[in-house]
């Protein structure tokens, strides 16, 4: 297996890697060039058993036998083309910004987003997706990663993020998501909000998920659910915008007790996922 040691952490062909930690720059870099960054063996073996394609690998030695099979599958084997960058783990550190305790990353081919038609059409293995959550510009890469995760785990067919939600793709929503924001299927939902007429054209009840004076209770949604339902999750200061509640069918709330209003973004889509499940 070609491996490639690395001790200047200036190194230039590492450049996919250096300062992870600056959101900013992530932001502007991964769309515009077409990559996004997995952390850890379950993560990267997920994205790859999905399809997507590494660029390259940076690791360090002890992770190598762990991901041996995987490297050698992928092309970064003997006669491969991927490069495998190995480092010790204050080298790597100072490349990335940020201790490497997960041992390996893994720089990935940023597929083509599917429009939002295609996407819900091929769910269910091309029954068509039956439950969706609509994310409006939550930007707290954890929120989005852990309400993915739910979405994976509670039956949600497909995720739909506004333009302004942060990137599902980005570093800390994957390792949040465990890997499943692979599983789900997900796009951007444009323009916004008149892409929920959009859904209303398929067959979607468009639920917001606010608090209103005219809204109706999260167990009567579940008592008598759609057969096709969106549930649209809001940012996290100042929930959904006008825009959103005026495009919705309905507002839901979820009925709560000990003087507590409202939960974190990502416990109410929990929440929201379970009792809507089918």
């Amino acid at each position: 297996m070609p491996i490639y040691p690395v001790t200047d952490p200036a190194d230039e062909r590492l450049a996919d890697y250096f300062r992870l930690t600056d959101v900013a720059l992530r932001r502007r870099l991964e769309p515009a060039q077409g990559l996004y960054m997995a952390e850890g063996s379950t993560v990267i073996r997920r994205a790859t058993a999905a399809g997507h394609r590494p660029r390259s690998f940076l690791m360090a030695q002890r992770w190598l036998p762990d991901l041996a099979d995987l490297l050698d599958a992928v092309g970064a084997g003997a006669g491969g083309d991927v490069p495998v960058y190995v480092g010790e783990l204050d080298v790597l550190e100072a490349i990335t910004g940020f201790h490497l305790h997960r041992g390996a990353l893994a720089a990935m081919h940023r597929p083509a987003l599917r429009p939002v038609a295609d996407l819900l059409a091929g769910a269910r293995d091309g029954a068509g997706a039956r439950r969706v959550a609509v994310l409006e510009d939550i930007v707290d890469h954890t929120n989005v990663g852990a309400i993915i995760r739910s979405a994976a785990a509670l039956g949600v067919d497909a995720v739909l993020v506004t333009p302004r939600c942060a990137d599902p793709l980005y570093r800390r929503s994957v390792r949040v998501s465990m890997g499943t924001v692979f599983q789900v299927p997900w796009t951007r939902l444009e323009p916004w909000p008149g892409g929920l007429a959009q859904l209303k054209d398929l067959g979607f009840t468009v639920a917001a998920l606010a608090l209103a004076d005219d809204a109706v209770s999260l167990d009567d949604l579940a008592a008598s659910p759609p057969e096709r339902l969106a549930l649209v999750l809001g940012t996290e200061g100042d929930g959904l915008s006008r825009g959103a509640l005026a495009a919705a069918d309905l507002v839901v709330r979820i009925p709560m007790s000990g003087g507590v209003d409202s939960l974190n973004v990502a416990a109410a889509s929990a929440v929201a996922f379970w009792a809507t499940r089918v």
